[in-house]
């Protein structure tokens, strides 16, 4: 079955490849192409475009389809071009001609808009709980090991006394600011492109306002070529979202792979989380983490594979647009699974409390030699040059401990402050407006 018919004939290799692999990627729309079916349902009806009796068939139908999606009991039939067909050919089987009225006012384009943004604005709320869930567990392993020293470095060297906690703490504050870019890109797929249709409007008399509130947006693309527009560009500032926190999440693995290793033996992890070698009897490799470095720095590509699918396309819709979904919807499987794999390995992560006994790391006091030099009244340059002095002759007596004080720094964390950060960034977001619209057009008629 295909929308656009009108009684010809298409090549079955020319149909076979412009579908592509749609019907399985737009399983995952399914449920979101019934819901605004049931809004736009609901809007005809308002308007005078639908009558009573075929609107109470129409939305009967479709919840019934949507209970299918849910169970699992919903699949695209072979020769059924797309998600949208497979829901128009269920619903006039199941409801006769009233199912065949749904589409008044509407495109195909529209539609793949208006799904595609409910898709994501979900999965942006997934990976805002995940993510701040993580930050949180970051935390509470900076709290307690706020006390348990290790060098920092700059350059690959060794440079400034840290903690763990200041380490853990880090990776925690970097992903609230990962969260300011997704509540950007909530913003963005929060914008109702229904009743754009094919990207100029419609002869119809509908109310794109109504179906803006049955949905749970905030707001609508106002002009329906900018809704149009919107195809590939929000995509794109999802992916640049999800880009940034599988960027906090690559390095984090890459410092517990190096942090690991036995030139390092910052960290243990534990042999739950290891695997081993098939020749070297004493091997324990830290896959998971390498796999989740790898895997988020291919999540990183993604908005770029995003920007060149659209290069140079003019105005309105083009099919180049419908490979997008290849891309990035694995990608933000693939960012939720390391997001869950962190969480579920912090624990076993132990961690060394006597590395800066070591000599090696003496000389990263050099600071808090000059601050003692200050302390006696001696101007910084000064303090600086005699402690450099020192050390090139090798008689420094460096402090074995840090002063520092101030917020952010070893002896000083702050956490409470990241946790505020924290709070504030996620309260943003109004995912409430989402359920509460969702949980109405699912409602039984009877219960309105």
């Amino acid at each position: 079955m295909k929308l656009w018919e009108k009684g010809g004939h298409t090549d079955p290799l020319i149909h076979a490849f412009t579908v592509g692999r749609d019907p399985e990627f737009d399983l995952r729309l399914a449920q979101y192409d019934v819901l605004g079916s049931l809004a736009h349902a609901r809007m005809l009806s308002e308007c005078g475009l639908l009558d009573a009796a075929a609107h109470a068939a129409v939305e009967g139908g479709l919840q019934t389809i949507h209970s299918d999606i849910i169970a699992g009991r919903f699949a695209i039939e072979e020769g059924v071009e797309d998600v949208h067909s497979q829901v128009e050919l269920q619903l006039t089987r199941a409801v006769g001609e009233a199912g065949k009225r749904i589409h008044t006012a509407r495109s195909r384009n529209d539609q793949v808009l208006v799904d595609v943004k409910l898709f994501l604005r979900d999965r942006i709320r997934e990976v805002v709980e995940q993510s701040a869930g993580l930050a949180e567990e970051l935390l509470d392993r900076s709290d307690d090991s706020a006390g348990v020293g290790m060098p920092g470095y700059t350059h690959g060297q060794a440079a400034m006394p840290s903690s763990f906690g200041q380490w853990f703490a880090a990776h925690a504050e970097s992903i609230g600011e990962d969260l300011i870019l997704l509540y950007a890109a909530y913003r963005v797929a929060d914008r109702n492109p229904l009743g754009s249709a094919a990207g100029y409007g419609s002869a119809f008399p509908i109310d794109r306002m109504r179906t803006t509130e049955l949905l749970g947006f905030e707001t609508m693309h106002v002009n329906a070529i900018d809704a149009q527009l919107a195809r590939g560009k929000t995509e794109r500032i999802a992916a640049q979202a999800f880009a940034s926190v599988a960027a906090t999440l690559a390095r984090f693995a890459a410092d517990v792979c190096l942090f690991a290793s036995g030139n390092f033996a910052f960290v243990r992890l534990r042999e739950e989380i290891t695997t081993g070698s098939s020749i070297m009897p004493h091997k324990r490799n830290p896959d998971v983490f390498e796999l989740v470095r790898a895997r988020c720095n291919r999540i990183q590509a993604v908005p770029g594979d995003i920007a060149l699918c659209m290069a140079n396309l003019p105005s309105g819709y083009h099919r180049d647009l419908q490979i997008i979904k290849e891309t990035l919807f694995p990608s933000i499987d693939d960012l939720l699974e390391c997001i869950q794999v962190l969480r579920h390995v912090l624990e076993f992560i132990d961690l060394r409390d006597d590395i800066l006994a070591d000599g090696r790391y003496a000389e990263i006091f050099s600071v808090d030699a000059i601050r003692q030099r200050m302390d006696s009244g001696l101007p910084f340059r000064d303090a600086y040059r005699e402690v450099a002095e020192q050390l090139r002759a090798g008689s420094l007596a460096t402090p074995s401990v840090t002063a520092s004080t101030h917020e952010g720094s070893p002896g000083n964390l702050a956490n409470h402050r990241i946790r505020q950060a924290l709070a504030t960034e996620t309260a943003r977001f109004s995912f409430s407006r989402r359920d509460e619209a969702f949980a109405m057009l699912l409602r039984a008629p009877a219960e309105d």
